[in-house]
């Protein structure tokens, strides 16, 4: 396994982990009024989102495509 796909698997759970937390933050109570007054979350969830959302997808891709095979 290359070092790409290592870094992948990792992409994909740092990625993870990122989307877990903002997806809990943004039922929380201080979140919910904020969407409610402004009809949009804070700036710290959608930067939050937008991280993991590119962490598994740059994973998926690291995975899909960095791993390249080289003839010997």
């Amino acid at each position: 396994m290359g070092i790409a796909r290592i870094l992948g698997f990792m992409l994909i759970v740092v990625g993870t982990v990122f989307l877990v937390s903002a997806w809990r933050a943004t039922g929380s109570f201080s979140e919910r009024a904020v969407e409610t007054f402004t009809g949009r979350y804070t700036e710290r969830t959608q930067r939050d989102l937008a991280i993991g959302a590119a962490g598994v997808v740059g994973g998926v891709l690291l995975i899909a495509f960095g791993g390249g095979r080289r003839r010997r």
